[in-house]
C-alpha cells in the first residue's frame, strides 16, 4: 500500500480531545489518526453485495439501447 501524507490543521481543543482518545487506547496521536483514516477510507459492503459498477457491468440489460425519460414536472404550485 502506498504511503499517504495528510496535513491537518486542528484547533488546540480538537487536538487535545484526539490526544486524550489516543492515549486512552494506548496510541500516539499520529498512530490514532492513521487508524481513523484507514477505517474511514475502507467502504464496508455486506458480504455478497455488489458495487454499483459491478451491478451495471453484469446487468442483463447491458448492451441494449435503452432510453429513459422522466416527466419534466416542476412540482406543485406554491402560493406566495
Amino acid at each position: 500500500m502506498k504511503a499517504m501524507t495528510v496535513r491537518l490543521d486542528l484547533t488546540p481543543e480538537v487536538e487535545a480531545g484526539l490526544l486524550a482518545q489516543a492515549h486512552a487506547r494506548g496510541l500516539s496521536l499520529e498512530a490514532y489518526l492513521d487508524q481513523l483514516l484507514q477505517n474511514a477510507a475502507i467502504p464496508k459492503r455486506p458480504a455478497g453485495r455488489k458495487s454499483l459498477a459491478q451491478l451495471f457491468a453484469q446487468s442483463p440489460f447491458k448492451g441494449l439501447n435503452l432510453k429513459f425519460e422522466r416527466d419534466p414536472d416542476t412540482g406543485r404550485p406554491v402560493k406566495l
